[in-house]
C-alpha cells in the first residue's frame, strides 16, 4: 500500500491509472469500512481510501474534537486488506482557499439530520466534490448507513454531470443489529446494549409505520425507557421520492436519530 500525502504526487500516479475505485472515510476504520473497501476491491483496478476528518461538517467544535482517532492502527488494518493507495491529505491540501459555502444540493438536505444540523450536508458534498476533483475515480463507494447523505451526494454527482459512478454498499451490522459505525468507539457496554434494543424495536415496527398505523408515540415512549433522553426524530420516509431522478417504485425507509449520552447515532431500517 502506498501511503500518499502530497496532492501533486497523488495527480502524477492516478493519471497512469484507469477504473480507479475511491473509498471516503474519517478513520476509526471498522468493519463496514472494511465491507466497501472490499466492494471496490473486487470491482475495480486500484482502490484509494481517503482519511480525513471533514472539520466543517461538524456542528460542534467537541464532536470534531472527541471524534476517534487511530491512524497506526487504519494504517495496519488497510495494509492487510491491499489497499492500493491510502492519501492522508492535510487541510491546506484540500482547502487552499477556504469553503465552499454556495455549494447548491438536493432539498432533501433539508430533512431529517438537515433540520438539526445545518450546513452539516453542504460540507461533505463539498468535501466530497473536491476529493473527486483530485482523486477522479470512476466510481465513488459509500455506506447505506448514512442513506440520506449518499442520496444527496448521489444527486448532485448526477446534476453536475460528474463522471463518477456513486455505488450505495449495505449497512453492515454486528451480531446484536447495530449498525457498524465510528461512533460505537464512544459508547460503553450499557450503551450498546441499548442501541441493540432499539434496532430490534423498530425493525418489528417498520410495518406497522407502512400501514399507517399511529404507533409512534408508543415507539418513542418504548425508547426513552431503555434509557435514552433524546430523539432528534423517527420517520418513514419513501427514500425514492427524495432526490432526482424521482423513481416511481416505493422504497420505504424508516430513519432514526438519537443521543446515548453525548454520542449521537444515526439507522434507517
Amino acid at each position: 500500500m502506498k501511503i500518499i500525502f502530497n496532492k501533486k504526487k497523488l495527480y502524477q500516479i492516478l493519471k497512469r491509472q484507469n477504473n480507479i475505485g475511491f473509498v471516503p472515510t474519517m478513520g476509526a476504520i471498522h468493519k463496514a469500512h472494511i465491507y466497501i473497501i472490499k466492494k471496490s476491491i473486487s470491482l475495480c483496478n486500484k482502490t484509494i481510501v481517503t482519511i480525513f476528518i471533514n472539520k466543517p461538517q461538524f456542528n460542534k467544535i467537541i464532536d470534531y474534537k472527541k471524534y476517534p482517532r487511530n491512524i497506526k492502527k487504519d494504517i495496519s488494518i488497510l495494509k492487510k486488506f491491499k489497499v492500493d493507495y491510502l492519501y492522508l491529505p492535510s487541510k491546506k491540501q484540500i482547502y487552499p482557499y477556504g469553503y465552499n459555502k454556495k455549494i447548491k444540493i438536493s432539498s432533501f438536505s433539508k430533512k431529517l439530520c438537515g433540520k438539526f444540523r445545518p450546513g452539516h450536508f453542504e460540507a461533505v458534498v463539498d468535501v466530497i466534490n473536491r476529493f473527486i476533483k483530485i482523486i477522479k475515480p470512476n466510481k465513488i463507494f459509500l455506506g447505506e448507513k448514512d442513506l440520506q447523505q449518499l442520496k444527496i451526494i448521489e444527486e448532485y454527482v448526477n446534476k453536475n454531470k460528474i463522471k463518477t459512478k456513486v455505488i450505495g454498499c449495505k449497512t453492515i451490522r454486528e451480531k446484536n443489529g447495530v449498525a457498524c459505525s465510528s461512533r460505537n468507539f464512544s459508547l460503553s457496554a450499557k450503551d450498546i446494549k441499548i442501541a441493540s434494543r432499539i434496532y430490534k424495536l423498530l425493525q418489528e415496527n417498520k410495518k406497522l409505520f407502512i400501514m399507517k398505523k399511529n404507533i409512534l408515540r408508543q415507539v418513542k415512549k418504548k425508547i426513552f425507557k431503555f434509557g435514552v433522553k433524546r430523539i432528534d426524530y423517527i420517520k418513514l420516509i419513501d427514500v425514492n421520492k427524495q432526490t432526482r431522478p424521482f423513481k416511481k417504485n416505493n422504497k420505504y425507509k424508516l430513519f432514526i436519530a438519537y443521543y446515548l449520552g453525548s454520542v449521537r447515532l444515526i439507522d434507517n431500517i
